[in-house]
C-alpha cells in the first residue's frame, strides 16, 4: 500500500507519517509538502533513514498541477491523503487569499489528479470549525449545518465539498474527516497549547483572547491518526466522519491546567481583545466513527497534555528555532 500524503511535514500529517510507518508495515509513503512557515521538514528527520525505501519526501505546492501530475506519474498509489492546508484563523483573517490558494484551489487540484492517476481512495482531511459556533448545549454531528465563521473555516468547508462532489459526479471513492481540537507533538508555536507551554517556560504573558470562556474538544493527535487509517481502510466513500474526545474544555481552564503542571505562576495570564468572528463552542459526536469503523480515543486531555508539556521539555531545540525564525 502506498500513501500519498500531502502536508506530511506539518502538526498533524508529520505525526500521521510517522504513525503509519511504525504501525503498517510494509506501507510505503510518499510525502509532500511546499514548506511554508508551519511546514517543518524538521518534523520528519530520521525518517528517511529509518524506513529506507518506505519514506521519501518531496517539496512542492498541491496547487501546481504539473508538479501534481509528475508526482503522481512516479507511483501508483493507493491513497491521497490531504493534511495540506493553511490552517491558523487569525492569518485567514490578515491573509484569505493565502488560505483559498492552497484549501481550495490545491484540493482540487489534487482531486482532478487523483482521478486522472487511477488512485483509488482519496482522505480530506477537514475540521470541526466549518461547522461554526454551538450555544452552550449539544454536539455537532455529521448532518449539522456547514457555517463556517472564519476565512480559514470557509476555505476548508470549500474543499469539503468539492471532494464530496467529485464522489458523486466522478464516482471518487472521497472520504471526509472533521477532526476537533488536536494537540500533540511537533505543534507550531503559534497554537493555544504549544505557545502557553513556550511562553510559561520563558516566564513570557499567556495572551488569552476575550474572557477566556471559549470551549474546545481536544483530541490527542495519534488517537487522530488512528481515526484517519479507520477510515482510510473502512470508511465508506462519500462519507463525513466526525472525530473528537469527548474531552471538552474552557480555554482558561486549558491555559490554568497548563501552568499548574509548569509550577509557574496564573499572574502570567494576560486577557488579549478578541479575535474577530471568534467561535464560543465547539463539541463532536463522534458515535458515528464509533459505531461504523470500532474506533475510540485511548488518550485522555489530562495525562495526555501532561505528556505533550515533557516533549517540549525535552524538545526545545525544536521550538526555540521556530520562535527564533
Amino acid at each position: 500500500m502506498r500513501l500519498l500524503v500531502t502536508g506530511g511535514c506539518g502538526f498533524i500529517g508529520s505525526n500521521f507519517v510517522r504513525y503509519i510507518l511504525q504501525h503498517y508495515d510494509p506501507a510505503f509513503v510518499s510525502n509532500v509538502d511546499a514548506l511554508t512557515y508551519a511546514g517543518n521538514i524538521a518534523n520528519v528527520a530520521g525518517l528517511a533513514e529509518r524506513y529506507g525505501k518506505r519514506y521519501e519526501f518531496f517539496q512542492a505546492d498541491i496547487a501546481n498541477a504539473d508538479q501534481m501530475d509528475a508526482l503522481m506519474s512516479k507511483h501508483q498509489f493507493f491513497a491521497v491523503i490531504n493534511f495540506a492546508a493553511e490552517s491558523h484563523v487569525d492569518r485567514s483573517i490578515n491573509s484569505p487569499q493565502n488560505f483559498v490558494h492552497t484549501n481550495i484551489v490545491g484540493t482540487s487540484v489534487l482531486l482532478d489528479c487523483a482521478r486522472r492517476h487511477g488512485v483509488r481512495r482519496f482522505v480530506q482531511i477537514s475540521t470541526d470549525e466549518v461547522y461554526g459556533s454551538l450555544g452552550p448545549e449539544g454536539k455537532f454531528s455529521e448532518t449539522s449545518p456547514i457555517q463556517p465563521s472564519s476565512p480559514y473555516s470557509a476555505s476548508k468547508a470549500g474543499a469539503d465539498l468539492l471532494a464530496l462532489a467529485h464522489h458523486h459526479t466522478f464516482g471518487q471513492e472521497v472520504v471526509v474527516t472533521r477532526c476537533s481540537n488536536n494537540y500533540g507533538p511537533y505543534q507550531f508555536p503559534e497554537k493555544l497549547i504549544p505557545l502557553m507551554i513556550t511562553n510559561a517556560l520563558r516566564d513570557k504573558p499567556l495572551p488569552v483572547y476575550g474572557d477566556g470562556l471559549n470551549v474546545r474538544d481536544w483530541i490527542h493527535v495519534e488517537d487522530h491518526c488512528a481515526a484517519i487509517v479507520a477510515a482510510l481502510l473502512e470508511g465508506k466513500p462519500g462519507e463525513v466522519y466526525n472525530v473528537g474526545a469527548d474531552a471538552e474544555m474552557r480555554n482558561i481552564d486549558l491555559v490554568k491546567m497548563i501552568l499548574a503542571e509548569l509550577g509557574k505562576p496564573e499572574s502570567l495570564i494576560t486577557f488579549v481583545k478578541d479575535r474577530l468572528g471568534h467561535d464560543r463552542r465547539y463539541a463532536i459526536d463522534s458515535s458515528k466513527i464509533h459505531a461504523e469503523l470500532g474506533w475510540k480515543p485511548l488518550h485522555r486531555p489530562e495525562q495526555g497534555i501532561r505528556d505533550t508539556i515533557r516533549w517540549y521539555l525535552t524538545h526545545r531545540e525544536w521550538w526555540e528555532k521556530l520562535i527564533a525564525a
